[in-house]
């Protein structure tokens, strides 16, 4: 999901179990209409460093797209703290967009209320096949066995992003490749009066996809092969523990970012307050507040030990941003349309170099720009080490009861509070009764 992005999400109670009225417009029986066939409002997701840039990115594209076929694109960027919330609010108020992002990890989640247009083959066809997509990216749509419930628009996986000269004051000759090498150059650069590493510990999302690498790392799943939450297995507890120690044991991440959820490590890390960053294809990002490209390097994220691969060498969840229609819209056709726009080859160019991330359409990743070494390191995780986050109907509340559990235990270890192994475990126990029954 997220850049990038920046995903947090914000806490839901509502249940995603509920079929979807009239969202958008259209009939009462979920079908859809062509009532409205010139206009569309589109849900766009916060992709760059502020609302302000998705707009100056987004606008001229929707224009030629109203150019070409006459139909008006309603505008609204959502940010990510709230974008969740109201796609759920509106499959019940039945005050929605036509179309929307969602990030990647939702799609089976969102599947499961029944509110969007199912992409089966026949919409595939519309928008010029399921062939033209990547497989990493189509993997994370929905439920494997059924029709996916959205389309990949962006494909995204994390890197470790860390600042040039930091390191070498520090003595520091090369990135760390393992996760105790990273605390031990954490140290050296602490030293030196650089803050090591940034992290958005009341980002909920964020801490999903962090804790999710830990876990796969170790061996270890949150759910079961039949879908019910393991949040308390030992090597979860053990991964959530490792991943929060690293401010609350080895100090590389400041307390003060116990409190970051909008992008205020990225903005730290293009200002050079700290040395290093997990992220989401962050160059655009950084690059829109003032950092050049020789200013930093990119390397992919630490494992364990050796280096990064399947299995336990995971070091990203398969990130990515999928589009979808509301399945009541005023304007079906219209929507099809915008969708099949927005994943053409010249579009997935455009957008893609816009926001850093790399073409969820196979052919446009041929492009020059996405041959670049931060580029590289993205397609060869998306490719080689990339792991999908559960695909299950609850993803979304484990994001937001297990991503809420970790920022909590953030906030602890920012106040001096111990963090233990029975704490995260009683956390994460808390979690797991708030989810729903399988």
């Amino acid at each position: 999901m997220r850049s990038i992005r920046s995903a947090a999400v914000g806490a839901v109670t509502l249940s995603l179990a509920l079929t979807a009225t009239a969202c958008g417009g259209g009939s009462s029986t979920g079908g859809g209409s062509n009532d409205a066939p010139k206009t569309l409002t589109y849900w766009a997701s916060n992709q760059g460093a502020s609302v302000a840039v998705d707009k100056q990115v987004l606008q001229p594209e929707l224009d030629k797209f109203q150019k070409q076929t006459g139909i008006k694109v309603k505008l609204e960027v959502v940010p990510w703290p709230d974008l969740l919330n109201r796609i759920l609010t509106a499959t019940t108020s039945g005050q929605g967009p036509d179309v929307l992002n969602i990030g990647n990890s939702w799609s089976a989640s969102l599947q499961a209320s029944g509110a969007l247009l199912p992409w089966d083959a026949k919409n595939f066809d519309k928008i010029g096949g399921k062939s033209r997509f990547v497989p990493s990216a189509l993997a994370s749509t929905g439920v494997q066995g059924k029709d996916p419930a959205a389309v990949p628009l962006y494909a995204l996986a994390y890197a470790l992003y860390y600042n040039k000269k930091i390191f070498a004051d520090a003595g520091i000759s090369q990135p760390p490749a393992t996760w105790d090498e990273l605390i031990a150059d954490g140290k050296k650069i602490k030293a030196r009066g650089s803050s090591p590493l940034g992290a958005e510990g009341s980002n909920v999302s964020e801490n999903i996809h962090h804790i999710f690498v830990f876990a796969k790392q170790r061996g270890a799943d949150f759910f079961t092969a039949d879908g019910k939450p393991n949040f308390t297995d030992p090597k979860v507890v053990d991964a959530v523990k490792a991943y929060v120690d690293l401010m609350a044991k080895d100090q590389v991440i400041p307390t003060g970012d116990a409190e970051y959820a909008q992008n205020q490590s990225v903005s730290d890390f293009a200002k050079g307050r700290q040395a290093m960053l997990l992220w989401q294809s962050a160059s655009a990002n950084l690059a829109s507040q003032g950092m050049k490209d020789s200013e930093y390097g990119v390397a992919p994220v630490p494992v364990r030990s050796g280096t990064p691969g399947p299995g336990t060498q995971i070091n990203s969840m398969a990130a990515g941003i999928n589009i979808a229609v509301f399945r009541n819209t005023h304007n079906l056709d219209g929507a099809t349309r915008f969708v099949k726009f927005m994943t053409s080859d010249d579009e997935q160019k455009i957008l893609n170099k816009a926001y850093s991330s790399i073409p969820a359409v196979t052919s446009a990743q041929n492009d020059p720009a996405f041959n670049t070494p931060a580029n590289t390191v993205l397609k060869n995780t998306l490719a080689t080490s990339a792991a999908a986050l559960p695909q299950v109907p609850a993803e979304s509340q484990f994001e937001t009861t297990v991503g809420t559990a970790v920022k909590d235990l953030f906030a602890d270890a920012a106040a001096g509070r111990a963090v233990t192994t029975a704490s995260v475990r009683a956390a994460l126990q808390k979690a797991q009764q708030q989810m729903p029954a399988v």
